[in-house]
């Protein structure tokens, strides 16, 4: 069989609804169940019980039957452990190891849900040092800061000056615009409120800040807080099916765009992940 050959099978043996068999790496790097059985055969394969007739197929070995004749789970867990371990290559001794099985003997996680769970990890923690730093400049700072956002999501594209902070005086409940086309006829209003995290953003604000975006020719608003908004807030704007069309973004979606889009962040290391190009070993002979 191959390995996509055998998610339905595997999925009722584990009993896995519909939503875990189909879950993706956040990331959007690959199926992690699909992840999971492929690491699973090549830890066997390792191992000596099953074995690969032709490119892509897998088979058990007369090894692997004989096991599964006369071995419990546990057992065979702890030959494959044991298999891994003594035909991987290991790194200096001072330096740790980097065999495969490592992560086998301590976790049940493949190695691309522990570098999946290290890059949330590091991503939550400057996304935490984002806000942080958001909420320590002044509000002035923080209205410039969500247009240049916008702007680097691709709002406004070539358009020069395409991003503008109204003036304190005269905002008329927005903070700035977003042009999107050079003559100004669409446009779309923003209003950015610098909250502390336990300062909810109520329906009142987004109220007014709706009746300021009616009077827009494009009708189009984004409210971007640092904080949240309550449930009447959200049920407001849902309750208006577009007319005008009104985006929330909280605190949370705030960093993570910043993060994403890499404004006013640097590149610190990146990671080359390699995969076998098959077609380049298939062209070979074989033994």
């Amino acid at each position: 069989m191959r390995a996509k050959e055998l998610r339905i099978p595997l999925a009722k043996h584990f009993g896995l609804t519909e939503e875990e068999m189909n879950a993706w790496y956040p990331s959007g790097n690959g199926e992690i169940f699909l992840d999971r059985i492929s690491w699973a055969l090549s830890y066997l394969f390792i191992a000596g019980l099953v074995e690969k007739p032709q490119r892509g197929d897998y088979k058990i070995s007369e090894k692997g039957l004989s096991m599964l004749s006369s071995c419990t789970e546990e057992q065979i867990n702890e030959f494959v452990k044991v298999a891994v371990n003594a035909k991987t290559p290991k790194k200096d001794k001072n330096k740790g190891t980097s065999n495969i099985a490592s992560h086998v003997e301590n976790d049940e996680r493949t190695p691309e849900e522990e570098l999946a769970d290290s890059y949330d990890r590091i991503k939550q923690n400057v996304q935490s040092q984002i806000l942080t730093t958001i909420l320590s400049k002044q509000p002035r700072e923080f209205e410039r800061l969500v247009v240049k956002l916008l702007q680097a999501m691709g709002y406004g594209g070539e358009i020069k000056n395409s991003g503008i902070v109204t003036k304190l005086s005269n905002d008329g409940g927005i903070d700035g615009i977003i042009k999107e086309d050079i003559l100004g006829f669409n446009h779309i209003s923003i209003q950015a409120k610098r909250y502390a995290l336990d300062n909810n953003v109520g329906r009142n604000e987004v109220q007014s800040f709706v009746g300021a975006v009616a009077g827009t020719p494009s009708k189009k608003g984004v409210f971007i807080t640092t904080s949240d908004y309550t449930k009447g807030a959200m049920e407001y704007v849902e309750s208006l099916n577009g007319s005008p069309t009104i985006i929330l973004i909280n605190g949370q979606q705030l960093t993570e765009y910043i993060y994403d889009y890499g404004l006013g962040l640097q590149t610190e290391k990146v990671l080359k992940i390699m995969k076998m190009d098959m077609d380049y070993w298939d062209a070979m002979d074989n033994a």
